[in-house]
Order: C-alpha cells, then structure tokens, then sequence
C-alpha cells in the first residue's frame, strides 16, 4: 500500500488530494500512520510501530488500521 506522491500532510492531521481538490483532516494517530506511509512502510511495518509506540490490542489496531486504510483507498489517497 502506497500514498500517492501527490498527497500534501502536515503533521496535524491535514491531507490534501490536489488530484482531486478534496482535503481531509484525521487524528493524531492517523497523522503519524500517514507519515510512516510516506516514509514506505508497509501494513505489518506500520502496526509493529504502532503497537510497539502504544499500548493497544493489536487484533482492534489491526481491524481500526484496515478501516482507516479503507477510507484512505475511498477517498484516492492511496496508489
């Protein structure tokens, strides 16, 4: 799964599509999953990181990252 190149974020939480003109805001943690995706990690990378960071159920991490990656591929942020 990659971000497409095009994509503009900060570090609060802003997405912008400028293929689309659609811009986005998430959380914090969604914020730091779309930097680990521009950095190229891959799924398994992302919740190793996440789960290691935090101190989360990894089976729920695993559900809610599949949900979020899912709205990502929605709403074309995702190659």
């Amino acid at each position: 799964m990659k971000l497409r190149k095009n994509i503009a974020s900060s570090e609060e939480g802003f997405i912008f599509n400028p293929g689309t003109g659609d811009s986005f805001s998430t959380n914090p943690i969604g914020a730091e999953i779309i930097t680990l995706l521009k950095e190229d990690n891959n799924m398994g990378a992302i919740k190793i990181h996440m789960c290691a960071k935090y101190d989360v159920d990894e089976v729920q991490f695993e559900k809610d990252l599949d949900d979020f990656v899912s709205q990502l591929k929605e709403a074309s942020i995702l190659e």
